[in-house]
């Protein structure tokens, strides 16, 4: 499990880099960091339930707020999102936020349900 949580962290924190030149990088970078310090506190024993709890929401929220560009990308027949991003065509760019921050959502939604050990 601690392994995994390191694993986590560092993949969040990765994630949270490459956020920096996004044009919009303030809040995608704080909900990511935010997600990696949750993973590092589940690796170090430490499972404060009301931070991840609270991060778990955030996110949570954030991605129901985030639903209507996965909901076009199934609309327009599920094409492929790895090409380069186009400002007249943000369907990629709002299907890979939905993505992270599924992923998000869900990494946190499995660190509230861990038990700590003692």
């Amino acid at each position: 499990m601690k392994a995994l949580c390191i694993f986590l962290a560092l993949v969040f924190v990765a994630f949270a880099l490459l956020q920096l030149n996004d044009p919009d990088p303030i809040h995608w970078t704080l909900g990511y960091l935010a997600v990696a310090v949750s993973c590092g506190l589940a690796a170090s024993g430490r499972f404060p339930k009301w931070w991840l709890w609270g991060v778990t929401a955030v996110m949570g929220l954030w991605t129901l707020s985030a639903t209507p560009g996965i909901v076009h990308w199934a609309q327009a027949g599920f094409p492929d999102i790895t090409e380069h991003m186009q400002a007249g065509n943000p369907l990629i760019e709002e299907t890979r936020e939905f993505l992270g921050l599924l992923m998000a959502t869900g990494t946190m939604l499995f660190l509230s349900s861990v038990k700590p050990r003692r």
